[in-house]
């Protein structure tokens, strides 16, 4: 099972939020890069990073930020959040991304969707982001009438390769995660389901990696809950 140590992204610094609320926002750090050269220092191979400016209002604040984390380290990054245009796609793949996250578009323009994942295949990812079974958008304020385990088979019609799972009601509780979900996930034929939200125990990495393709580790490792170079070997 591939781990993606995540960062987000707010105004150039590392933050976590508290089940997407940006009122309820921690700065873990001033400066993503030592954060991401320290994931890599303890074995990361991957980064997952989210633009929550972007996801907000759809503005590239930390494009400065994600430049000087990949400029740097020799990571496989994927990126999320506000990317609503093929011009933005571009962007992030011309600067050595080599996924690129739709969230919102994905669930409002379909042909948009279906368009883009022809034209860059697998290096085109859709998070999907659920509460309480029904799909999230715009940063989470908004919740639609789309079944999140619906949504993902017409992912995998599409030709969709990579989902971002989010359990949005787990996210930065610290409580664990929805194992029961991924299970369920994980009998859609061809996607590669990455689970997120929630991950907090050793336990859940080694029930996980027989389920999915990969999972998002935030606020655990933040607070020191999970070590990320043991559940990096956990992970193998």
């Amino acid at each position: 099972m591939e781990l993606f140590p995540a960062i987000d992204l707010r105004e150039g610094q590392a933050v976590r939020l508290f089940q997407g609320d940006y009122d309820q926002m921690t700065v873990y750090s001033r400066n993503p890069a030592d954060v991401a050269k320290s994931f890599k220092e303890k074995g990361a191979k991957n980064l997952h990073l989210v633009d929550l400016d972007g996801a907000k209002d759809g503005k590239l604040v930390n494009f400065q930020s994600i430049k000087e984390i990949i400029s740097d380290l020799d990571l496989f990054v994927e990126v999320g959040g506000g990317i609503r245009d093929e011009e933005r796609i571009c962007q992030y793949l011309d600067l050595g991304v080599g996924r690129v996250i739709l969230g919102t578009i994905a669930v409002q323009d379909p042909e948009f969707l279906e368009k883009m994942v022809s034209r860059y295949k697998e290096k085109i990812a859709v998070g999907v982001d659920v509460k309480d079974g029904f799909v999230a958008i715009n940063g989470w304020k908004e919740v639609t009438e789309r079944e999140g385990m619906e949504f993902c088979r017409y992912l995998s019609q599409i030709g969709v390769k990579t989902v971002i799972y989010t359990d949005i009601s787990r996210d930065g509780g610290l409580k664990g995660t929805n194992l029961e979900a991924y299970r369920r996930l994980a009998e859609i034929p061809d996607l590669d389901i990455v689970a997120s939200g929630g991950i907090s125990f050793e336990e859940e990495i080694t029930q996980l990696k027989d389920v999915v393709y990969g999972a998002i580790l935030g606020k655990a490792l933040y607070d020191g809950l999970l070590d990320l170079e043991q559940a990096l070997r956990l992970a193998e």
